[in-house]
């Protein structure tokens, strides 16, 4: 082979080598990113600080030449950081979190936390990644304890317990002891009546009940032996609801307030929110 040909060989070899680098470049960097569906009240910014990237390489990753994204559009979400590394450690959102409960987890507060990710707002969503502020570790979540702000009779305890009976007759122990929790939270919570009774049997503007047992009769159930010992756990102290105020299945329910409530945990088939 002339030198001349032996050269562009060598060329042409390394031609090919370069565009395979570029190729497998991409497909790498294709492979580090993870895609996001955008939501009413984003902007490239919240985006941006909820996975931890910068703006810029959220355009750079989209090829945008502006800010302006609507509902619905999908962004490719670097996964490797390009600007500034956060501050204090990071935490992906799982389903069934929300800001109070990743709060409580971390010994930090919701206000801070908002105030680190750049949130006018508590909706989260899994596969967010939120920045924890500086100076907080995690903890186990524990539920707090209910201190004892009275005395209940028998009568209050079977009615707790057939509403325990009828909402949540088929979901685990301590679902039964989270539904039973929220109606002592209210009773306590000073937005509510303050008697078991008075909770259960509320009616809102003379025409709306609090829980749908009451309205079609099945309140009247007998009591289940489950539900029995599920309302006396939650008058002893129990609140697996961490502090819930209300609940509801999302598989039943299109009311649309208490989907926007800040939840405080997922048993079950409920949700259970403030």
């Amino acid at each position: 082979m002339s030198p001349r040909l032996h050269r562009k060989s060598c060329k042409a070899v390394v031609a090919f080598a370069a565009a395979a680098l570029i190729v497998t470049i991409a497909a790498c960097a294709a492979s580090a990113a993870t895609v996001y569906t955008v939501r009413t009240g984003d902007t490239l910014f919240l985006i941006a600080r909820r996975f931890g990237v910068t703006v810029d390489a959220l355009r750079a990753a989209n090829k945008l030449s502006h800010d302006w994204i609507y509902p619905g559009d999908t962004l490719t979400i670097p996964t490797s950081q390009t600007g500034q590394k956060p501050s204090g450690s990071t935490y992906t959102v799982r389903s069934g979190d929300s800001l109070f409960l990743i709060a409580n987890r971390f010994g930090t507060t919701v206000s801070a936390l908002r105030s680190a990710n750049g949130l006018s707002h508590d909706w989260i969503y899994p596969g967010e990644v939120l920045r924890i502020p500086s100076g907080t570790a995690a903890r186990p979540s524990q539920p707090p304890s209910r201190s004892s702000f009275g005395s209940w009779s028998q009568s209050d305890l079977s009615l707790l317990a057939r509403l325990v009976t009828a909402e949540a007759g088929g979901e685990p122990y301590e679902g039964q002891v989270a539904v039973a929790a929220t109606v002592l939270n209210r009773v306590q919570s000073g937005a509510y009546p303050t008697t078991i009774p008075g909770v259960i049997y509320q009616v809102v503007d003379g025409k709306y009940y609090q829980f749908s047992p009451v309205l079609d009769g099945r309140i009247n159930t007998t009591p289940s032996s489950s539900a029995l010992r599920a309302a006396q756990a939650a008058m002893n102290g129990w609140d697996p609801s961490y502090g819930a105020l209300g609940f509801y299945n999302p598989a039943k329910t299109s009311n649309y307030w208490v989907q926007l409530r800040p939840v405080t945990r997922v048993i079950g088939g409920h949700v259970f929110f403030k």
